[in-house]
This record gives C-alpha cells, structure tokens and sequence, in this order.
C-alpha cells in the first residue's frame, strides 16, 4: 500500500494558491505548507485543505509560531481548511 501524495498547488479563487494535503502524514503536511507558503509573496494566502485532528493543530502551530496569520474552517467531518497569509 503506498502512502498517498499531496496535491500539486493551484491557484484558487482571487489568485489563492490551494494545497491538498488530505491523507498526507505528519510532518510532512508542515512541510509541504512551509514550503508552498515560501514560494509566495508576503502578504499572499495560501488555502490548505487536510485532515482534522493532530495534522491541523501541528500545521497551525508551526505556521503560526513562524509569524503567519492562520484561520480554520470546518468543510465535512474529518477535513478542515487553512488560510494562511504569509507575514514576513
């Protein structure tokens, strides 16, 4: 059985750079939103959708201690949706 791979970026509504990091393990969900968030311009938001549980709150944590704003949102049971906008 192979582990599932995210996603390739895309641009979403209004220019917004969305990740699918649903089934992907931590830390590489961090990862993989770390580095798609560098490829970005300060300022920009990148939308990441992944499982709920232990993979968003290590997500959120680690962008929000590196200075980014995050939002969460709830889409079906299991899987949420992070707005990150870059600072700095």
């Amino acid at each position: 059985m192979s582990t599932p791979s995210a996603h390739p970026p895309s641009s979403g509504a209004a220019g917004e750079t969305s990740l699918d990091l649903r089934g992907t393990p931590c830390p590489l969900n961090y990862i993989r939103s770390k580095l798609a968030l560098e490829k970005l311009e300060t300022g920009a938001w990148l939308q990441v959708e992944l499982d709920a549980g232990e993979p968003e709150h290590m997500v959120m944590a680690g962008l929000r201690d590196a200075g980014h704003r995050v939002e969460r949102e709830p889409l079906e049971p299991g899987i949420v949706r992070l707005r990150i906008r870059r600072d700095g």
